[in-house]
């Protein structure tokens, strides 16, 4: 006889049974009488990692009303004898969401407020992926900055692609950070400007995330991983986005490692507000001009005249289509 199929309602009355009893298998007793706020820091399957405020963190499970919870939320929990257990999550100040394999939203870290941008000589940089990143920042109103790593090896072979990235990035207002996990150089600086934030990293996998935090704060041990051989990309090491507390202060979130930052989540027509250089310049002819050939283009305009990097109108028209056509 074939197993009988589940729909998705079964599966959550399942799910939401199998929760209840976990709640109700968790020793009231072993529990604090009060609820306190702590932070999540990595979450693992059914449990999470909370941070207390002077403690050392717990796994925790979650009740069946509490909502998902990712890296950097702020939760009311009670510590346990062996296990505690989330209450509630806390409003987040802002939130890092990007669409999954299946083109649905998923959360990648709560309550930060700078994104760093990582890229490097070795895997090849290219401004379309940064670009990516830097929309989805501005749409969910976190500071981006860009972060240059593996500094030391920048060769004649890359010097000019990697001065070109820094200058236009630099001209439009963002701050670019040069450094390097591996002699060292501009990681003071880099550790000043993560100081008394809330950081994530991201960035093209290879480009060297985990090897910068395990810098920034060696209790992390985070897994280093190689360029495979002969591939012009990184392999995966993280699994899983954690936070770790900086020792300068501020925090830090490593997140997985992904070739691509999908846009799918949004309209086409939102992508111009991700370029904070095209603001002044959107005073077109036609209000529904596409900035392509239209009579009267103000971009095309700026374009002409230098006021805006024409690398940059490329990018945007390339991530438009994109949406517009998906893959």
């Amino acid at each position: 006889m074939s197993k009988r199929r589940l729909n998705e309602q079964q599966r959550r009355r399942i799910s939401d049974r199998q929760q209840r009893a976990r709640d109700a298998s968790i020793d009231e007793g072993s529990l604090n009488s009060e609820s306190e706020i702590g932070l999540v820091i990595a979450h693992f399957g059914e449990q999470v990692e909370v941070l207390g405020a002077d403690q050392p963190s717990q796994r925790c499970y979650l009740r069946a009303n509490v909502e998902p919870l990712v890296a950097g939320d702020r939760v009311a929990w009670q510590r346990g004898a062996a296990t505690g257990v989330i209450n509630a999550r806390q409003p987040r100040d802002s939130e890092l969401i990007r669409p999954d394999n299946f083109g649905k939203l998923k959360p990648v870290a709560a309550n930060i407020d700078r994104i760093g941008i990582v890229f490097a000589p070795y895997p090849t940089a290219h401004s379309n992926l940064i670009d990516r990143y830097l929309v989805a920042a501005e749409l969910q109103r976190i500071s981006p900055f860009l972060v240059l790593n593996k500094s030391d090896l920048i060769d004649a072979a890359t010097t000019a692609q990697i001065d070109e990235l820094d200058a236009l990035y630099t001209a439009i207002g963002y701050t670019v950070i040069r450094c390097s996990a591996t002699d060292h150089n501009g990681l003071a600086e880099l550790r000043d400007y993560l100081a008394g934030h809330t950081s994530i990293l991201v960035g093209q996998s290879g480009v060297g995330k985990s090897s910068l935090l395990n810098e920034l704060q060696p209790a992390a041990h985070s897994a280093v991983g190689e360029l495979s051989a002969g591939v012009d990309k990184g392999r995966h090491t993280t699994t899983t986005s954690r936070l770790y507390p900086l020792p300068g202060g501020g925090s830090l979130i490593d997140s997985p490692g992904i070739r691509e930052f999908g846009l799918s989540h949004i309209e086409a027509d939102q992508v111009i507000d991700g370029y904070v250089d095209f603001h002044d310049h959107l005073h077109c002819k036609f209000r529904d001009c596409r900035h392509r050939q239209e009579p009267g283009c103000a971009l095309l305009a700026a374009a002409a005249a230098g006021q805006i990097d024409p690398r940059r109108l490329d990018n945007y028209r390339q991530i438009v289509a994109t949406i517009e056509t998906p893959q």
